[in-house]
């Protein structure tokens, strides 16, 4: 049950994803805790809530079982979107990404169960299909994974499957697909693609697209994924926790395609963007070729119907872009 009293730990809450949660579920009267140690994510981005009464800011690492206990004391649900993105990343430094992505997924789980959380609500990965080749990715359906990132974000599942089942933890894992949209980092060595391209472009600079341009993606915008956090938390159809769910749009859009679009929608705010050239560089290790999503599963279970198309949230985050970032 939902009251305005309903209080919500957004791990990672000043990143990307993490600080759209805490904006929306802000504006619905939470109360919002943001756990987040800035590793990856930016104080700019949770700056507008410092001073709203239902707002709670708690700088720490997951990776510290005493700091995820006290985070989680009277909260009712827990967003869990703290992590070290980035295939690459992992690639070059397993270590770490184990450590916060299994130890302190680990720490969260711990806590939750002996704070007594109604329901843990995690950032899962589209990355766990691994190897499969078959389209659409359906949930029951994996791969070997191919990064040590995808291996992190299996063993989450399992944990919290052991967690359900053992404990009685009700928990839902949300499989991100590609997400992108407004407050995405353009910057660093593992920036998204989407941002990284925008900024790129908006410098007229040359991306460099990882291949031949010909892998898909199942692109999913910002507010896609809020929408799904939303009914995760407030479903009450038993069937529907305990699970996995694509989280995506349930579309595949081709890195050339992609920025054919971006250019084009940059266009309209700077002309001459459009004659920017765009170079081919080798593939990269432990990316997954083509990623589409079935959503048929979260539209049965949980209602899900996302509002975002590829190509209209690429317009809205071209937009944000353009305005906070020219």
């Amino acid at each position: 049950m939902i009251t305005t009293n309903t209080s919500i730990l957004i791990t990672g809450g000043a990143g990307f994803i993490g600080s759209n949660l805490c904006d929306y579920f802000l504006a619905k009267n939470y109360k919002v805790t943001c756990l987040d140690n800035f590793a990856t994510g930016h104080q700019h981005n949770i700056e507008p809530f410092l001073s709203h009464p239902n707002f709670k800011l708690i700088e720490g690492d997951i990776r510290n079982s005493e700091t995820c206990a006290n985070a989680v004391q009277g909260v009712d649900y827990v967003l869990h979107q703290a992590a070290l993105g980035s295939v690459p990343r992992s690639i070059n430094d397993p270590l770490t990404t184990n450590e916060v992505n299994i130890t302190g997924f680990l720490n969260m789980l711990i806590a939750s169960r002996d704070a007594g959380v109604k329901r843990f609500v995690y950032a899962a990965s589209s990355s766990t299909y691994g190897d499969s080749e078959s389209l659409p990715k359906v949930e029951e359906v994996i791969g070997k994974p191919l990064s040590p990132y995808a291996i992190t974000k299996y063993v989450n599942e399992l944990y919290a499957d052991i967690f359900a089942r053992t404990y009685g933890l009700e928990t839902i894992g949300l499989r991100y697909f590609n997400v992108f949209g407004r407050r995405q980092d353009p910057n660093g060595a593992y920036a998204a693609v989407i941002p990284k391209f925008v900024m790129q472009f908006m410098k007229h600079e040359s991306p460099v697209i990882n291949g031949d341009g010909n892998f898909s993606r199942d692109f999913t915008y910002i507010d896609n994924v809020i929408q799904m956090n939303e009914l995760a938390i407030l479903t009450e159809n038993p069937e529907a926790v305990n699970t996995v769910y694509n989280t995506a749009f349930g579309d595949r859009t081709t890195l050339n395609q992609m920025v054919h679009s971006l250019k084009e929608y940059l266009s309209e705010f700077d002309a001459t963007i459009a004659a920017v050239p765009v170079l081919y560089g080798p593939n990269r290790a432990g990316d997954i070729p083509h990623s589409l999503a079935s959503i048929e599963k979260a539209k049965k279970l949980l209602n899900y119907t996302p509002k975002y198309s590829f190509q209209n949230g690429l317009k809205e985050a071209v937009k944000w872009y353009w305005e906070n970032l020219k």
